[in-house]
């Protein structure tokens, strides 16, 4: 969390009314991604005056709300107790209880627990609230450069290559601007593979620590930015924009086009790892999705 700023937390909670019984319901309040002094006085008061809070991860929850002075109590809610403490929730909702729910930053339920207790609220006819505020998303996404007219949230993509180079390649065809979470351990190989599917050209932003002291964003093609992550590691937080499909990268090639690219190259002499590295470089596919196919090839012969 950054401290910085004129405000003292007990100040800022100084200013808001005098507490006041809240509206029974479900609360879905959007805490700050790094600088404390994003959260929105709505916010301290929905968190002052409910009768308890739903945090991902108390500990990192309580020092939020001890710095504004917040003494409402708090209880564990994340993705392992999620499916067993929902029942109490909405028994509680039922009963009249006002409860704020809250994740470690930004909106709760994206990315983050909270969507399904949420759908069972709404199902069960209790008052859902939304107290907006921060979110990664949209912070990373305007001040990108890039364009805001249209976008999707991706998420995080899976951490095997594999299995992300296939969500990417469902992802390619997309005109939006796509905004995606990544771990800053595996930033560069993420990014390798979206310059082998998406293209080497696509324009991307790297935001890091945003509103953080050490914020920082990388702006460049994919290629130059993965080199660049690749030769300076990265740390913090991480959100991804990647500029929209402008229709003018290669389609991708058939599975009898691989075939026939691969029998060529093999039927030429070449091993099957120089096969599957060439095919991938005509064909603008990822290398490590032809190299089965090619030892396959090369085992029939």
């Amino acid at each position: 969390m950054d401290t910085r700023g004129p405000w003292r937390g007990s100040d800022v909670l100084a200013a808001i009314r005098q507490p006041a019984k809240l509206d029974p319901g479900l609360y879905i309040v959007a805490t700050p991604i790094g600088n404390l002094e994003d959260i929105t006085l709505r916010a301290l008061r929905v968190l002052r005056d409910a009768d308890c809070i739903l945090a991902e991860d108390t500990r990192h929850s309580r020092k939020l709300l001890s710095y504004f002075g917040i003494a409402t109590q708090l209880y564990s809610f994340h993705e392992h107790n999620e499916h067993a403490k929902e029942a109490q929730v909405l028994e509680r909702l039922a009963q009249g209880a006002s409860i704020a729910l809250i994740s470690d930053a930004g909106m709760p339920a994206v990315s983050d627990p909270g969507a399904k207790l949420i759908a069972a609220a709404v199902q069960a006819r209790h008052t859902v609230v939304p107290i907006p505020g921060p979110s990664a998303v949209l912070a990373s996404l305007v001040a990108s450069g890039l364009p805001t007219d249209s976008f999707q949230f991706v998420g995080f993509l899976p951490r095997r290559s594999l299995q992300r180079q296939k969500r990417l390649q469902q992802l390619a065809g997309v005109e939006a601007t796509l905004i995606l979470y990544a771990p800053p351990h595996s930033l560069a190989a993420i990014l390798d593979d979206m310059a082998d599917v998406l293209g080497p050209l696509r324009q991307c932003v790297v935001a890091r620590e945003m509103t953080k002291l050490h914020e920082e964003f990388h702006r460049g093609s994919l290629a130059a930015v993965a080199t660049e992550m690749r030769s300076r590691g990265c740390k913090g937080e991480v959100t991804i924009v990647v500029e929209g499909s402008l229709g003018t990268e290669a389609a991708t090639p058939s599975e009898a086009q691989i075939e026939a690219q691969l029998r060529g190259l093999i039927a030429s002499g070449v091993s099957p790892s120089h096969a599957a590295k060439e095919a991938a470089k005509q064909l603008g596919v990822p290398r490590s999705s032809l190299y089965a196919s090619a030892v396959r090839i090369k085992g029939e012969g």
